[in-house]
């Protein structure tokens, strides 16, 4: 088994992953520490935050976390996030070339997409992932609708999913599901909050785990 099929069965096994963007390093280290505390154990750290790089490479010696960069938009970005620890890049667009890239260096690639024809598109770039973004108004329907038609796709939405629809969104056929303000919410991070975050976490793992 390949290092980058090995990481695509981690991400399927874990289903849930949490991505921090701030402006500020240490908040963000901080924040993502909670969130682990709580349960998660797939981590994805977005290139517009400060220090992200050194954050990808602190949290990858973490035992049993899988740690990802997101907002990857350049070749040259792909390279530096796996050089600091990142195992999968995740982009807010497609970018056959940073798929590409991806695959040279033995991570799986999450490109941003929306539609069914954009979906498509990408998974015969060679993504191993579709992330679903921005969110429609009805994001388990959304999901459901297009696996009718393309049921070979792994759609992983990364906006829109909350607490209460995170069953409804797996259970429509996502491959799994990014929290980022549901999880991280702004109040949260503005007052370093971190057991509401830490709380937050557990209880999205718990009901994930217990379905």
């Amino acid at each position: 088994m390949s290092d980058r099929t090995s990481i695509i069965d981690k991400i399927l096994q874990r289903r849930v992953s949490a991505i921090v963007r701030t402006k500020d390093q240490r908040l963000a280290g901080d924040a993502m520490r909670a969130a682990v505390e709580g349960g998660f154990r797939l981590g994805e750290f977005a290139l517009t935050t400060p220090g992200a790089l050194e954050l990808i490479s602190d949290f990858a010696k973490k035992p049993d976390l899988l740690v990802g960069a997101g907002t990857v938009l350049t070749v040259d970005q792909a390279r530096a996030a796996v050089k600091a620890g990142a195992r999968f890049l995740v982009s807010p667009i497609c970018d056959p070339e940073i798929i590409s890239e991806a695959h040279k260096l033995g991570v799986p690639a999450i490109p941003g997409t929306f539609t069914a024809t954009e979906m498509e598109i990408a998974h015969r770039a060679g993504a191993d992932f579709v992330k679903l973004f921005p969110a429609p108004a009805d994001l388990a329907g959304y999901i459901a609708s297009i696996l009718a038609a393309l049921p070979h796709l792994r759609i992983y939405p990364t906006n829109g999913v909350t607490v209460d629809n995170v069953l409804d969104v797996l259970r429509a056929g996502a491959a799994g599901a990014g929290f980022a303000k549901a999880l991280f919410e702004p109040a949260w991070l503005a007052d370093r909050d971190f057991a509401a975050i830490r709380r937050r976490a557990a209880q999205i793992t718990q009901r994930v785990t217990n379905t």
